[in-house]
């Protein structure tokens, strides 16, 4: 039978902001433009700190179990699972559990997670930002430095596969209008049938994206403001996918979606993104720009022309001040080139059979 870890981070409800948003808790501290840290050359388990704060330990604090938390360990214990419940308030007790999914020593002494491992992980999630903090903690302990690139790495990989993470939603209500990823994908949200997942599903590999400030991404990312009155403000940015260029940076936009999965794909009544696949090792990329055009009577009025393209990479390099951005829902600016390109496959949910 199998060792689960049930893994809290720091609610929304007990922590402001909530960890996995930006400035929050818990590995969710807002992201640096920093380079993407991974294992170095100067040990086998070494990393380099960006120096993000991982926040007060306090505000981290969950207390007491959630009742959902508690549910799904009964639900485990029931089946003869061994069940530990670990609630993480720094990025080092996140790192922790991880430890607990490394494989056996390899010859090149890499950190590699071991793809038979009897120790499986729970992620109880107030927020996406907060599963995304989880997996950017996975990213960080087993992607090699590139010098170190070992020879069963994938060639359209930087990371081998990641170990599977069970989704424990603490908010019923994400999936409902507001859909967080877990509904998206269509995972288990009883505590029950998640615990039945772990024991008896099997993992859905996802494509994750991994971007050049050193952290990922699994839903999608939304730049762009809205005024107080909730209208769409202009900004310029250089857009591109791949080889195609949606924006030059010379003209206005509205707003930029870079999609993983459907999260980012409409906008008030505007379809930005048309069929975003977490699992098709694609990024969908759309902008909306405004366009001023003349009726057949001289009248000028303006419409919205969405510019879409899919590919492996996007860069998108703002012109001129701040562009605001949602990224898994955690809030961000934007002042400089920002890269992301797809790892197809590397990451992966117990889903049910």
């Amino acid at each position: 039978m199998y060792d689960v870890v049930l893994l809290t981070l720091g609610s929304e409800r007990d922590a402001p902001g909530g960890c996995g948003s930006g400035g929050a808790c818990c590995g969710g501290a807002a992201e640096a433009d920093t380079a993407p840290t991974r294992q170095t050359d100067t040990g086998p388990n070494s990393e380099v700190d960006t120096g993000q704060a991982v926040g007060d330990t306090e505000r981290c604090a969950t207390e007491r179990p959630r009742v959902p938390v508690l549910a799904c360990a009964d639900a485990l214990n029931t089946r003869g699972a061994r069940v530990e419940m670990v609630t993480a308030r720094s990025d080092a007790e996140i790192d922790a559990v991880l430890a607990r999914l490394d494989g056996p020593p390899r010859p090149d002494g890499l950190t590699w997670p071991d793809p038979d491992g009897k120790t499986r992980l729970v992620v109880a999630t107030a927020s996406d930002g907060q599963l995304r903090a989880v997996l950017r903690r996975l990213v960080r302990r087993y992607a090699p430095a590139p010098s170190r690139r070992p020879a069963d790495l994938p060639g359209d990989r930087t990371l081998p596969d990641l170990p599977p993470v069970a989704v424990l939603p603490l908010d019923p209500a994400r999936g409902g209008t507001q859909r967080d990823l877990a509904a998206q994908l269509g995972l288990p949200r009883d505590p029950a049938a998640v615990a039945a997942a772990v024991l008896d599903g099997t993992p859905r590999r996802l494509d994750l994206l991994r971007n050049d400030a050193g952290s990922v991404t699994l839903d999608g990312a939304l730049l762009g403001a809205a005024d107080d009155a909730g209208r769409p403000l202009q900004w310029r940015a250089r857009v591109e996918v791949d080889d195609t260029i949606l924006s030059d940076g010379d003209e206005p936009l509205l707003a930029c979606a870079v999609g993983n999965a459907g999260g980012y794909a409409t906008l008030d009544d505007v379809t930005l993104l048309t069929a975003p696949d977490p699992a098709d090792g694609l990024v969908e990329v759309a902008v909306a720009v405004p366009v001023v055009v003349r009726s057949a009577l001289g009248r000028k009025r303006v419409r919205l022309e969405v510019r879409r393209a899919r590919g492996r990479a996007v860069s998108v390099l703002p012109r001129e001040g701040k562009v605001p951005y949602l990224d898994d829902g955690v809030e961000g600016e934007l002042t400089r080139k920002r890269s992301w390109w797809v790892e197809p496959g590397a990451w992966a949910v117990w889903s049910s059979s």
